[in-house]
């Protein structure tokens, strides 16, 4: 009875992607060097293994919520082997064992065993386990480095050959180009189409990286801030709209947006993690004066992530081409992370803020259906900003990481 190397390789790179977390990546080849096994009967039918939260206990019994969302009966037998391990773990020489009585509500566990023909329930004869509070602290950790080692943009170009992404992002010096060197020890994630969670950013291969994607990257930046060598990247395709408000309906969380750029409708979801601010009057005419500044000379920026994976996030990213000055980018003074800083001061606002015919700036997911998203920030209050841009200019986008984004990715742009 145990986990199979292959079992191991499987819980490392499950385990990082579900707590958010990647300190680690096993490849196959690096398999053998793990310990996380424990011995399998020769005899023994093929096992099955389920990664999630613990919901709810009753004595050996134990409901589990999957990652695909989906809750599972799961009962333990007496004879189970159960060990606790610290998030980023890779072996299990410093695993602790455990009795079931030792698991809480909210714990991430792996089960190991067999599932029933239904696939409801799950009879397990291995748990490794993650405290509640280790992986909380994880979270904590990481995203304080996301912020201290953190850096991102709007992808310009990506070489697979070289395994470069070339970035564009906004400092307080204006807009410049960045490396980003990837290896194969680069862990390479991107978020799902209609997700703005980054625990549900998926791996992904090189080749998913494309020019106008956001990105952020993780790591080491070179002496002169010009390369940076990642050890993690993230990236994602995101749907900026600006317009007016067509309609509210509170009972749904959904807003109807017609899009100034392109003429059209968009349903936009608003969940717990979108994050919903206004700007003040006076903050908004200074963002349209420096605006209409920018218009005249044609100083367009980028800037980059994350969200960042706070909140609904607050790491610093790159849009579609934008002014300096603009929200999500450019200059304000003292560079994006001003801006930045202002918006995520204000108080969060709600729905019911909102009003019909009001203007509104909105970064959202790309959508699995045409014409809906999901708001990832929605920035009221901007009706002066966009009566200084031109018409149809892409100037009045966002960045989705910029004002949005995921915890694990906060931070400022360079």
């Amino acid at each position: 009875m145990g986990f199979s190397r292959h079992s191991s390789v499987v819980w490392i790179v499950l385990c990082a992607a579900c707590v958010g977390v990647t300190a680690f990546v096993a490849a196959p080849d690096s398999a053998s060097a793990l310990a996380l096994e424990i011995q399998q009967a020769p005899a023994q039918a093929p096992v099955a293994k389920q990664v999630g939260v613990v919901k709810s206990l009753n004595g050996n019994a134990l409901t589990l919520t999957t990652d695909s969302g989906t809750d599972i009966a799961v009962q333990i037998v007496s004879s189970a082997k159960m060990v606790r391990v610290a998030p980023g773990q890779t072996d299990l020489k410093s695993a602790t064992a455990i009795q079931l009585a030792d698991l809480q509500v909210g714990d991430r566990i792996l089960v190991r065993g067999q599932p029933s023909s239904d696939g409801k329930s799950f009879v397990a004869v291995g748990v490794i386990a993650m405290s509640r509070s280790d992986v909380e602290a994880k979270h904590q950790s990481d995203r304080e480095d996301w912020q201290k080692r953190g850096i991102g943009g709007l992808v310009t170009s990506a070489d697979p050959t070289t395994g470069t992404i070339t970035i564009s992002v906004t400092a307080a010096s204006g807009k410049k180009t960045i490396a980003i060197r990837t290896t194969n020890a680069t862990i390479l994630r991107r978020y799902a189409p209609d997700s703005i969670s980054f625990d549900e950013a998926k791996p992904a291969p090189f080749d998913q990286v494309k020019p106008e994607d956001q990105l952020r990257a993780r790591g080491t930046r070179s002496a002169d801030g010009n390369e940076f060598a990642a050890e993690e990247v993230v990236s994602g395709s995101f749907r900026n709209i600006a317009g007016t408000i067509s309609s509210i309906d509170a009972n749904a969380n959904t807003m109807s947006v017609m899009d100034l750029i392109t003429k059209k409708q968009f349903v936009v979801k608003i969940t717990s993690q979108s994050q919903l601010r206004r700007l003040p009057p006076e903050v908004a005419q200074r963002i349209a004066f420096r605006l209409k500044g920018a218009g005249t000379t044609g100083d367009h920026a980028g800037s980059g992530p994350a969200g960042a994976p706070g909140q609904a996030g607050s790491a610093s990213g790159g849009a579609s081409q934008r002014p300096e000055g603009a929200p999500g980018g450019g200059r304000t003074g003292g560079g994006q992370g001003d801006f930045q800083q202002i918006v995520n001061r204000m108080p969060a606002a709600t729905l019911a803020d909102f009003k019909k015919d009001e203007a509104v700036m909105i970064v959202a997911t790309e959508g699995t259906t045409s014409g809906q998203a999901t708001a990832i920030t929605l920035l009221g209050g901007v009706e002066p900003i966009l009566a200084a841009a031109p018409a149809g200019s892409q100037a009045v986008t966002l960045s989705p990481w910029s004002l949005g984004g995921t915890p694990a990715m906060a931070g400022d742009a360079p």
